[in-house]
């Protein structure tokens, strides 16, 4: 009988079993305050959540895509209609459904997944109750990773709602999947957006759909691989058909499933992006064992110096005794990773302040102008839209300024905590904030009616009859008996009248639309500020108890070091002589822990 293959344990499962050698050390040296974060790195290893966003224009074919990679149905698909809210598809052990509204979650047939999905089968209410989203968990070995495919609304366009709400969740993602059809090439618009997701996650690959529909599929290709070489986007364009893949997963065809392409995307996802994730959360995992066995070594190492050489333990004991005063002011408000975290956050609150209210004016500036233009009457229901889409697409850069900057600031404090202690700095979590679009309504109780053949009549009328009556009066006055012209200059006064009418409403409906977008505008900035502010609050709160946190670790360790010493001071010769022996061998085993993590880690 011949010996079957082992085959070898994966990043994470490595990096697991490493993770629980170093929960054991904990226990066995006292150190529970190390173990939370080892716990933490092992419930991120065993529920890993990897998200990849499906974007693109309306039309292409994303949740197409979404189900044939699954093989399922789950994504409603319409000729007609477009995907109006995103749709986030996970693994589950029976299959169901949920609505997102708002932070709340309301469990929903799966039937019923199309009526809140697709904008044109009735879902007019999910503006009314701020539908942010629907899940779906399905059965799937794909998924079973922890991968999560989130189908998303078309971008419609750079300057979009949904675009900014596309690019703010590909800011959170692990990868996307930008979707493009064989009907034509590359769009400007198109080009535009992957530049900027480019821009904003690091895994991003281009999908060409409906291969099977437009038989010059390959020129297409050959025009979009040209686009993107053009813009120095390195990027993968995989080819696919969504409906052979169905038919192949439907008939069990190997051949056909091969033509359709998928096989090569669902490698990307699996491997690629699924195994790029486990990766960087095995190094995670194993970074913070090595930090185990850094913490933990100070002390026997210091310990061991005390026993070898006695002489030198007062050395030792005065080193550590000073460590410890240096590490007892990291925790205070003067220590310079503080004040440089208190600074930065101050700073940057005045410069995200800054950066939304310029972007609001200008909005403003330009809405003014856009109504001045015209009649509000006949452009206010576009001007209601852009005004939307543009403040989104505002939100969008502020929030990536917000980003930038508060991922800055924690790499500043965490440059200053290590110089003196080595700590590891993580990264702040900022939400999307595209949502806040929606804060403010558009009013639309504007009185916009243009008037009525009647009224216009009765205005000229009353003019008329007004200009008519008054020459008539000077006539009879001076004795002159005007006649015809008397009604004459009433027709001229009661054009001229009717004439003054229809400006001043049209300028007082102006007025109105203008007031309109102010109150939009302050209650969109309102709630965007106080979103920022609470954000950067956040990761201010986060940065400082992760390294007060490290601090008090590195106190405890230092303090275990300077007990140690001590204690290694007063000790016998025959004493240290034993307590040596036992010393190195749990060295030794930390070293052998530390070579194991640093083996998952490589």
């Amino acid at each position: 009988m011949t010996k079957s293959a082992t085959v070898p344990a994966g990043p994470a499962a490595r990096a697991a079993d490493v993770v629980d050698l170093g929960l054991r050390a904990c226990e066995a040296f006292d150190r529970p305050d190390l173990a939370a974060r080892l716990t933490e790195a092992k419930r991120r290893l065993a529920d890993p959540v990897i998200h990849v966003v499906v974007a693109g224009e309306f039309k292409q074919g994303k949740s197409s895509l979404v189900n044939a990679l699954i093989g399922a149905p789950v994504c409603p698909v319409d000729d007609d209609a477009a995907t109006a809210v995103p749709t986030f598809v996970r693994h589950g052990e029976q299959a169901a459904a949920q609505l997102w509204v708002g932070e709340t979650r309301e469990a929903i047939e799966l039937a019923d997944v199309r009526k809140h999905v697709v904008e044109s089968a009735g879902n007019g209410e999910n503006g009314m109750r701020r539908v942010t989203g629907v899940e779906v968990k399905i059965p799937r070995a794909l998924l079973a990773s922890g991968l999560v495919l989130v189908d998303t609304p078309g971008i419609g366009g750079l300057g979009s709602a949904h675009s900014a709400a596309s690019l703010a969740a590909i800011s959170l993602a692990d990868a996307v999947l930008f979707v493009t059809s064989a009907a034509q090439e590359l769009t400007r618009s198109e080009m535009d957006f992957l530049l900027r997701a480019r821009s904003l996650c690091s895994t991003v690959a281009c999908v060409l759909t409906k291969t099977d529909f437009y038989p010059a599929w390959r020129r297409i290709r050959e025009l979009d691989e040209a686009h993107l070489a053009a813009a120095g986007v390195e990027v993968p364009l995989l080819t696919v058909s969504s409906s052979l893949r169905a038919r192949a997963v439907k008939s069990s065809d190997a051949e056909l499933n091969t033509e359709s392409g998928f096989p090569a995307l669902i490698e990307l996802v699996r491997d690629q992006v699924g195994g790029s994730a486990e990766r960087r959360l095995a190094t995670e995992a194993a970074a913070e064992v090595v930090s185990l066995c850094d913490q933990v070594e100070t002390g026997f190492a210091a310990e061991r110096t005390a026993l070898a050489d006695p002489e030198a333990a007062r050395r030792v004991v005065d080193e550590l005794t000073a460590v410890k005063k240096h590490i007892e002011s990291l925790k205070t408000a003067a220590a310079k990773w503080n004040q440089t975290l208190s600074d930065g956050t101050g700073d940057l609150t005045s410069d995200i302040d800054f950066d939304l209210r310029s972007r609001i004016k200008e909005v403003t500036k330009e809405a003014d102008a856009a109504i001045e233009d015209g009649d509000p009457a006949d452009t206010w229901s576009e001007i209601g839209t852009w005004l939307q889409s543009r403040t989104a697409a505002e939100l969008l850069t502020n929030y990536e300024l917000l980003r930038e900057r508060a991922t800055y600031l924690s790499e500043r404090v965490g440059e200053h905590f290590r110089e003196a202690t080595g700590g590891m700095y993580s990264r702040p979590t900022v939400h999307d904030p595209t949502p806040l679009a929606g804060a403010g309504e558009i009013e639309h109780d504007i009185d916009l009616k243009k008037m009525r053949a009647v009224k216009q009549a009765m205005v000229a009328l009353k003019s008329a009859y007004g200009g008519a009556v008054m020459f008539t009066l000077i006539g009879s006055m001076v004795g002159i008996m005007l006649g015809p012209i008397g009604i004459g200059i009433g027709l001229v006064m009661g054009h001229r009248g009717l004439r003054e009418e229809k400006k001043r409403q049209v300028q007082k409906r102006r007025a109105e639309a203008k007031n309109a977008v102010r109150r939009y505008c302050d209650k969109v900035t309102f709630a965007a500020t106080k979103d920022s502010r609470d954000t950067l609050r956040r990761v201010q709160r986060e940065l400082r108890d992760h390294y007060t946190g490290l601090a008090e670790e590195l106190n405890k360790s230092n303090a275990k070091a300077l007990t140690a010493a001590t204690e290694a001071a007063s000790r016998t010769q025959g004493e240290r002589d034993k307590r040596l022996k036992d010393v190195d061998a749990e060295l030794a085993r930390l070293r052998q822990l530390r070579e194991r993590a640093q083996a998952v880690a490589s």
